[in-house]
C-alpha cells in the first residue's frame, strides 16, 4: 500500500485521539470519547496490518485472540475498588510490550548499518530503559495497592535514594554504551538493570501519593510506546505514545496541586508525620461526640441542603448504591443533595466519579471542590463517609503539618458535620483530624454501606 495513505490513515487515528481526550475530560462525554479513541486505535491497527511487512498474521489474530480473552474476563471480574491496581497493571504490560519489540528489532537488524542508525539506537536504548522500569514499577504498584505480598504503605530503607541515582547513572551509561555498540547483549544488561530501579523506584510510595504514581506510570509507558514507535519508523505509535505520555504527566502535575506537593516529593515518599505534629490524644482527647442513626436521622429531618462528601473508605465498603438511596430519599423530601469531590479522594483520579456513576448518581450532582467550597457555609449537613485528609482543616490552619496548604473540601464550614467512620485511625498523611473532635461534628462509627443503610431505616421510620 502507498505510505502516503497509511501515514493519512495515522492522521486521521491522531485526531480521533485528540478528540476522545477531549471528551474524556468530562463524565457525561467519558463514554463517547472512550468509543472515539478505540476507532482511532483499530484505524491504527488495520492500517498498520495491511501497509506494512506482516511475518505472520496467524500468530497476530492469535495474540488478539488471547488478549482479548483475558481483557474481558477482567473487564467483568474486577471489582470498582480494585480499578487502580488494574489500572497500574496493565500500564505494565505497555512497558513490557514496548521492550520486546525494541529488543526484537534490535536483533533482526545486527549486521545492517543502515538500519542502525543514530535514532534508531537512541530510540532502542530509551524504549529499554523506560518500558522496563515501567514494567516492574507497575508490578510494584499493582502490589501494594492489592497488598500482594506488599503492603500498601512507603516503603523505606537506608541509601534507597543514593542507590537509585546510582542505577539510573548505570542504566544511562550501559545505553550510552548501547548507543556506541548497538548489541543485544548490551540492550538486555539495560533491561536487567532497569528492572532493578524499577522495583526500587515505587517502594518508598504508598498511601495517598499512589493516584500520582499510577499516573506516572501510565505517562511513563506512554513514552515508552512513543520511542518504540521511533525505532521501527510508525507514525501512529509515536503520535499515540506521545500523547498517553503527556496527558499522563499533565494528570500527575495537577493530582500534585491538588495535594499541594511536588513530583520529586511524592516519588520519594516523604509524606508523613513531621516533628511537633499534634498527637491523637491531644486533639481527641474528650472532644469526641459519637451519635446514633436515630440521632443523625432527626438532623436530616430539618435539613434543607445536605452535602455528601465520598472517600475511599465508600469504595471499601462498596456503599455507592446504598448512598444513592438515601441521595432519592432525601430529595423525596425536598431536600437538595449534592456531592463534593476532592481530585485526589480514593486511589487513583476518578474515583470518586466512577463509583457514585456506577449507582446512576447524575453527573451534574458532581461538584468540583473549587466550584462548592464557596457553597459550603450554606449547607446544613456535610456528611462525610470514609474521608479524611481531604477534609482535614490542618491544611488550612497549620501550615507546618505535613498536608499544610493542600486544598481541601470545606466540609467544616457546614452547619453540622456527620463523619461515617469505621475509627479514629488517621489518614494516608499519618495526622489525626482535628474536624472530627469540632463542635459542630458527630461522629458516626461503623462500616459506611452498614452506616447508610441505618440511616435510611431510621430516616424511614421517623416518618
Amino acid at each position: 500500500m502507498n505510505l502516503s495513505i497509511v501515514n493519512f490513515a495515522y492522521l486521521v487515528s491522531a485526531v480521533l485521539f485528540i478528540l476522545g481526550l477531549k471528551m474524556m475530560a468530562h463524565p457525561s462525554t467519558a463514554a463517547r470519547g472512550n468509543l472515539y479513541s478505540a476507532v482511532g486505535m483499530l484505524i491504527a491497527i488495520v492500517f498498520t496490518l495491511w501497509g506494512w511487512e506482516i511475518l505472520s498474521y496467524e500468530l497476530i489474530l492469535i495474540g488478539i485472540l488471547i488478549g482479548s480473552t483475558i481483557g474481558v474476563v477482567l473487564a467483568l471480574r474486577i471489582k470498582m475498588t480494585a480499578m487502580p491496581q488494574m489500572v497500574a497493571f496493565l500500564h505494565g504490560f505497555g512497558g513490557a510490550a514496548s521492550t520486546l519489540v525494541a529488543g526484537s528489532e534490535l536483533i533482526r537488524t545486527q549486521g545492517d548499518p543502515v538500519a542502525l542508525s543514530n535514532q534508531f539506537t537512541i530510540s532502542v536504548a530509551a524504549t529499554g530503559l523506560i518500558g522496563t522500569v515501567t514494567f516492574w514499577g507497575s508490578l510494584v504498584a499493582f502490589g501494594k495497592l492489592q497488598e500482594f505480598v506488599l503492603r500498601g504503605d512507603p516503603i523505606h530503607f537506608p541509601g534507597q535514594q543514593p542507590l537509585n541515582v546510582a542505577l539510573l547513572m548505570v542504566c544511562v551509561a550501559i545505553g550510552a554504551m548501547l548507543v556506541l555498540n548497538p548489541q543485544p547483549n548490551l540492550y538486555w544488561l539495560l533491561v536487567a538493570v532497569a528492572s532493578v530501579l524499577g522495583i526500587l523506584v515505587v517502594l518508598p510510595v504508598g498511601g495517598a501519593d499512589m493516584p500520582v504514581a499510577i499516573c506516572v506510570l501510565n505517562s511513563s509507558s506512554g513514552l515508552a510506546g512513543c520511542a518504540t514507535g521511533f525505532a521501527i519508523h510508525n507514525n501512529a505509535l509515536i503520535i499515540s505514545g506521545a500523547l498517553v505520555g503527556s496527558s499522563g504527566m499533565i494528570l500527575a502535575d495537577i493530582m500534585c496541586k491538588a495535594m499541594n506537593r511536588s513530583l520529586i516529593s511524592v516519588l520519594l515518599g516523604t509524606l508523613g508525620p513531621t516533628a511537633g505534629s499534634p498527637t491523637a490524644d491531644a486533639v481527641y482527647d474528650g472532644k469526641i461526640k459519637s451519635a446514633s442513626p436515630d440521632e443523625i436521622a432527626m438532623l436530616f429531618e430539618a435539613a434543607q441542603r445536605v452535602v455528601i462528601v465520598p472517600g475511599y473508605g465508600m469504595a471499601v465498603s462498596q456503599a455507592q448504591h446504598a448512598v444513592k438511596e438515601l441521595e432519592q430519599l432525601l430529595e423525596s423530601h425536598g431536600v437538595e443533595v449534592e456531592y463534593a469531590i476532592h481530585p485526589v479522594a480514593g486511589r487513583m483520579p476518578g474515583h470518586m466519579n466512577v463509583l457514585l456513576a456506577e449507582a446512576n448518581v447524575p453527573y451534574d450532582k458532581l461538584r468540583e471542590m473549587d466550584d462548592i467550597n464557596p457553597t459550603m457555609g450554606t449547607a446544613d449537613i456535610a456528611l462525610i463517609i470514609g474521608a479524611n485528609d481531604v477534609v482535614n482543616p490542618m491544611a488550612r490552619t497549620d501550615p507546618k503539618s505535613v498536608i499544610g496548604g493542600m486544598p481541601i473540601i470545606d466540609a467544616d464550614k457546614a452547619h453540622t458535620v456527620v463523619v461515617i467512620k469505621r475509627s479514629l485511625s488517621p489518614g494516608f498523611a499519618g495526622i489525626p483530624n482535628p474536624l472530627f473532635a469540632a463542635p459542630n461534628t458527630l461522629m458516626f462509627f461503623a462500616d459506611g454501606k452498614k452506616a447508610i443503610s441505618d440511616l435510611i431505616h431510621a430516616i424511614k421510620e421517623s416518618q
